[in-house]
């Protein structure tokens, strides 16, 4: 399957983890953690995998809890989406979970993998964007909490050898009203063209994006606007529209134009939902 050979090593706890992964960075080996390992799987095959050696941390026990606490729903990065789509506890994110490839990947993909995987679409983000979630990662120094603001900047910016371990997401957002639309290509188990999630506090609108720009984003130049009461729908849209980070995708499948179009009718969709008090919706091309 591979053309390379490497070492493989599945700790029992991410202790362990952490020190198998300096051990092997000073031994010159490029350690990477594995957490369901779909894309080491692709890149291996075309060659793309630069490594001599492979953590799998998906059974470690600290990355697998799925905690209800006082304050917090705690979800360990090595949970599938499989898991996590058959979870009532977090309804928004259990809807971005199912929107992710096909039934038979998504018992594959982990919560962690898709955040922190090279596929730029990353919706399992979207989610804890959007609900100001902490981040608890672990490296050779010990366990770090951090908002997940402070380290998500266009993908998630761990050091060399720090693993996710959790995300942790305040109890008070997790049924607040909201809507996750996704707009795919022509075929229903195809990459997304657009996926926009949103929540409303109140009446306060949150909005994220993936698909947009080869990075998912939440702005808060775009929910100033949307949270404009003297603008019209159509008005909060357009302008939305003009301050979406750069650079837009246009390739074959799909011009930059055609995208900001769908983006526009996307978002109305999604404005109108919480307006009407409905909670999700999935659309296959437009």
């Amino acid at each position: 399957m591979f053309p390379f050979d490497f070492e493989y090593y599945r700790p029992a706890s991410a202790k362990e983890a952490a020190q198998l992964f300096q051990r092997l960075d000073g031994e010159g080996k490029q350690p990477a953690y594995v957490s369901g390992g779909s894309e080491h799987l692709a890149f291996g095959r075309f060659n793309r995998m630069n490594t001599k050696a492979v953590i799998d941390i998906k059974e470690v026990p600290e990355c697998r809890v799925f905690k209800s606490g006082k304050k917090h729903l705690t979800i360990g990065a090595a949970l599938s989406l499989t898991e996590i789509s058959e979870s009532v506890d977090f309804p928004l994110l259990c809807s971005a979970a199912r929107g992710v490839a096909d039934h038979a990947a998504r018992k594959r993909i982990t919560l962690g993998g898709n955040i922190c995987g090279e596929v730029f679409y990353r919706e399992a983000v979207l989610p804890f964007l959007l609900t100001d979630s902490q981040v608890m990662t672990l490296d050779a120094k010990g366990v770090n909490l951090h908002l997940i603001h402070d380290v998500f900047n266009k993908q998630l910016q761990l050091n060399d050898g720090e693993m996710l371990l959790l995300l942790l997401t305040e109890k008070r957002y997790l049924n607040l009203p909201f809507a996750n639309i996704k707009v795919r290509r022509h075929w229903a188990k195809g990459y997304p063209l657009v996926t926009i999630a949103a929540i409303k506090i109140a009446d306060h609108v949150r909005t994220a994006f993936s698909g947009v720009c080869p990075f998912p984003f939440r702005s808060s130049m775009i929910e100033e606007i949307l949270n404009d009461q003297q603008l019209t729908i159509d008005e909060k849209v357009q302008q939305a529209i003009r301050h979406l980070p750069e650079p837009i995708l246009d390739d074959d499948d799909c011009s930059a134009d055609y995208l900001k179009f769908v983006v526009k009718h996307t978002l109305i969709d999604v404005l109108s939902m919480l307006e009407n008090g409905k909670q999700q919706e999935e659309i296959e091309g437009r």
